[in-house]
């Protein structure tokens, strides 16, 4: 065999799983699946826009294969054919009563798919997933998942939607990996997991906690399942809070200090060690150790 050759991409999605059944029971609007996009997100950013009653509060739109997908500060992100998830959902948040969620709230809907997206690794395959802020799930040290929220504009008035995109590392392996500080679910339980499987986990997860939250009109310290409220939960869950970090801010501008928490928008609170306290809403965080100027 040729050292050298492309291994074979693994089989196209099971549409039937992916279906009425799945829409039904996980509470969706709609799922539709294509073969080649740009990119989830942007398409759906689109889609929304100009058809606003025909793309309605969870609505998904899910690719086998993504030619231009994007991440955080418009990297690429990388999605072969048969061995990832590219998915992203609308959402029109609104309460019980009908009202719009107060757009302060859009900020938590990121790190609440994280928690679904966590959720669901850990019943379906065992895998044990952390956050680490702002928008990343990580397993061993590693990223299995993006999560890139968007705005769509809203239409005569109505609030701007939120598309929220999720890629997920699902059956590559080593040598497919873009990067070595990225992993799949294939090398975290090393065994082959389906795609739909995953992906019907994270919907029905990720479903589940956006109705309560929204039902809880957004606010990130009432109580949900569990106890918690999403404020806390994600707490818990987020590696980040605690460490030494250096913060990349938009501008080019370096913030390094100790990340105490989270804002009740979920900004992340760094302490510089003058003293100097900042809440941080948008950048990229690296984990620092002595050895890269960071302190105990």
């Amino acid at each position: 065999m040729d050292d050298h050759a492309q291994p074979e991409p693994r089989g196209p999605l099971d549409r039937t799983v992916l279906g009425p059944d799945l829409v039904r029971e996980a509470g969706l609007s709609r799922l539709d699946v294509v073969d080649e996009i740009d990119s989830t997100n942007a398409e759906l950013v689109r889609r929304a826009t100009t058809d606003p009653a025909g793309w309605g509060d969870l609505s998904v739109l899910v690719a086998e294969h993504q030619s231009a997908g994007r991440g955080r500060l418009h990297r690429a992100w990388d999605s072969p054919v048969g061995e990832s998830v590219a998915v992203s959902i609308v959402l029109r948040p609104h309460n019980r009563d009908g009202r719009p969620l107060p757009t302060q709230g859009y900020s938590w809907f990121s790190p609440l798919a994280a928690l679904a997206l966590r959720e669901a690794l850990a019943v379906l395959a065992g895998i044990e997933a952390c956050l680490k802020w702002p928008n990343d799930v990580i397993v061993q040290g590693r990223k299995i998942s993006g999560i890139l929220a968007q705005l769509a504009p809203g239409a005569n008035g109505a609030p701007p939607a939120v598309v929220l995109g999720t890629g997920i590392n699902v059956a590559q392996t080593e040598e497919e990996l873009p990067v070595p500080t990225a992993t799949s679910m294939l090398l975290a339980c090393g065994r082959e997991v389906r795609r739909e499987d995953i992906l019907t986990a994270y919907l029905s997860a990720f479903a589940r906690r956006y109705r309560e939250f929204c039902e809880a009109d957004g606010d990130p310290e009432a109580p949900l399942s569990g106890g918690r409220g999403l404020w806390g939960q994600v707490e818990d869950a987020t590696i980040t809070l605690g460490k030494r970090v250096r913060v990349e801010l938009p501008g080019g501008q370096t913030l390094v200090g100790r990340a105490t928490g989270l804002d009740s928008h979920g900004a992340l609170r760094v302490v510089e060690e003058d003293g100097s306290r900042h809440s941080v809403a948008a950048g990229d965080v690296v984990h620092l150790r002595p050895a890269d100027g960071g302190y105990a």
